[in-house]
Formats: structure tokens, sequence, C-alpha cells
């Protein structure tokens, strides 16, 4: 489960490359996040080990490939799960 910033991060590179077809800049991503590039680069790095986005040359944005656009699915668990079909309609 991805944190609050490196999901931010994920949508706004996606978003960037489905719309401008290019990655942001170190100036966008501070603008856009409201962080310092310290915070985001941290967050790079983790979206990197968790294999959302490949980086493979570090201190440039422009080489960052996306792997998954989204955040991965978490298991549906006996509580979350509606015991009938029309616990759907009825609760959300």
């Amino acid at each position: 489960m991805l944190d609050d910033l490196e999901r931010k991060l994920l949508r706004i590179l996606y978003n960037f490359n489905s719309q401008r077809h290019r990655m942001p800049t170190k100036p966008e991503l501070e603008r856009t996040t409201g962080r310092r590039y310290h915070d985001i680069e941290a967050a790079l790095n983790t979206l990197v080990q968790e294999r959302y986005i490949f980086w493979p040359d570090k201190p440039r944005l422009d080489t960052i490939v996306i792997l998954e656009g989204w955040e991965r699915d978490q298991p549906i668990t006996p509580k979350t799960r509606p015991s009938s079909g029309i616990d759907y309609w009825t609760k959300y």
C-alpha cells in the first residue's frame, strides 16, 4: 500500500505522460505536490522499489518509465466482501 505522496506522485507522472507526452520537471513536481524535491526523490525511490516505475538514470526525470499507473488492488478481506448481491445496492 502506497503512502499519500507516493500515490499522488504516481498519478502526476501518469497524467503528465498521457496528456503532455513527457515527464514533469523538478519545479513542476514541487509545484504540483507542494513538497520539496528531497521528499519527492524519496517517494520516487519507494516507487522504484515497489516496481511501479523504472528509473534507469536517477538524476534525470525524463528517463522514468511507468510500469503500473495505479496502485495495486488490495486483497478482499471477509470484512469488506459483500455478504449478498443486495448489499451492492444498499450499502455504499
